[in-house]
C-alpha cells in the first residue's frame, strides 16, 4: 500500500477518493481535484487525501490552492511522511529544506522495496552500480579491502557489485524493507539500520561497531535524498581508516554552488560543493567522472561519480 492510497477510515470517503483518482489517471486532474475535495468534507482530518488533493490541484494548474491542501497536509502530519514541505519549497511557498525528514525517506523505501531492483535495473536503466565498482576497480586494481561498509546499500545492488573485493561487507539503510531484501540476498556480513542525516553518534553507524574500521567507504546513489552532506562526510571520515576510500555519487547540480531540489524531490548537488567538503574533512579527490545514471520520465539524468581517499595524517590526528 502506498502513502497516497491510506485509507480515510471512512468508505463514502474512500470511495470518491478511488473516483478521483481514476480520473486523474484519465487525464483530468481539475475533475479528480473536485471529487477530491468532497472526499474530505467527509474526512477532514485524512492527511494523505489533502496531500493528493494537492498534486490534483498542482496538476490542474491551481498553485495556490495546491500550496493550501499542502499546508492542511503538514498541520495533520507534522512528521510530515509525505514529503509536503518539499512540494511546498518546489512550488515557491517554503524554503528549501537542507534535509528531507527522515520519516518520509524511510517510508518511501519501505513502500518502494518489493519493487525497486526490477524498477531501477530493468525500466530506468540504473547503472550507479556497475558504474561507481568500475571506478574504484580503476583506481585500486585488484585491491582487496579488508572492510566495506556500504551507506544507504538499499536492496544490495552495489554490495553484490563489490562483494568480490571485500573480505567484511557491511550494510546500512533507513529503510527495513529495504534491509530485508539485502538479507535475503546474503551478499552482507553484517547490516543495519542508520540515518545519514545524523550526526555519527546519532545516527547508528558507531555505538557498539568501531571508528576508523573501513577501507572502503560507499555511497552508490543515496545522497540525493539528503541536501546538506556534512552529516555524510562526518560520518565517513569517522568510518575510514588510514588512506581508506570513499566512493560516492551525486545527481549533478550543474552550475550551482551547492545543492538544489529537484521536481523529483531529489537533490543534486554542485562539483564544487562536494570538492569543498572534501578538503574540509581531509579527503584527496582522486577520480571525478560525469555520466548518467538512469532514466526519469523518459530523460536521462545526469550525476557525478567521484573517488576520493583519506589522507594519512588527518586520520592519525584524529584518532589520538
Amino acid at each position: 500500500m502506498t502513502l497516497n492510497q491510506l485509507s480515510s477510515g471512512d468508505l463514502i470517503a474512500d470511495r470518491r477518493a478511488d473516483y478521483a483518482k481514476m480520473l486523474a489517471e484519465g487525464g483530468e486532474p481539475a475533475s479528480a481535484a473536485e471529487l477530491m475535495a468532497q472526499a474530505l468534507e467527509q474526512a477532514p482530518n485524512w492527511a494523505a487525501g489533502w496531500f493528493r488533493l494537492a498534486d490534483y490541484e498542482e496538476k490542474s494548474g491551481r498553485k495556490e490552492a495546491a500550496i493550501e491542501a499542502l499546508r492542511k497536509t503538514l498541520a495533520l502530519s507534522p512528521q510530515d511522511i509525505f514529503g509536503a514541505g518539499l512540494k511546498l519549497a518546489l512550488l515557491g511557498a517554503a524554503a528549501m529544506p537542507e534535509q528531507p525528514p527522515s520519516l518520509y525517506v524511510e517510508r518511501l523505501f519501505d513502500d518502494y522495496a518489493d519493487r525497486f531492483d526490477k524498477a531501477l535495473v530493468e525500466k530506468l536503466g540504473y547503472t550507479v552500480p556497475q558504474k561507481l565498482a568500475a571506478l574504484i576497480q580503476s583506481h585500486t586494481g585488484g585491491l582487496i579491502f579488508e572492510h566495506v561498509t556500504d551507506l544507504g546499500c538499499g536492496t544490495g545492488l552495489f554490495g553484490e557489485r563489490i562483494r568480490d573485493q571485500a573480505q567484511f561487507l557491511e550494510g546500512f539503510d533507513i529503510s527495513i524493507n529495504m534491509l530485508a531484501k539485502a538479507e535475503a540476498k546474503s551478499t552482507y556480513d553484517r547490516l543495519a539500520r542508520a540515518d545519514l542525516s545524523l550526526s555519527p553518534d546519532a545516527s547508528g553507524i558507531f555505538g557498539n561497531f568501531a571508528p576508523a574500521r573501513a577501507d572502503l567507504v560507499s555511497a552508490a546513489d543515496v545522497l540525493m535524498y539528503l541536501g546538506n552532506l556534512d552529516s555524510v562526510f562526518d560520518i565517513t571520515t569517522r568510518l575510514l581508516a588510514p588512506e581508506g576510500y570513499f566512493a560516492f555519487s551525486v545527481e549533478d547540480a550543474g552550475d550551482a554552488e551547492e545543492f538544489l531540489l529537484r521536481p523529483s524531490l531529489r537533490y543534486a548537488h554542485g562539483e564544487a560543493y562536494v570538492r569543498g567538503l572534501c578538503t574540509a574533512h581531509g579527503l584527496t579527490l582522486l577520480a571525478v567522472e560525469r555520466t548518467g545514471i538512469r532514466m526519469d520520465a523518459g530523460a536521462p539524468v545526469f550525476g557525478i561519480l567521484f573517488l576520493a581517499q583519506a589522507c594519512i595524517k588527518r586520520k592519525a590526528e584524529s584518532q589520538k
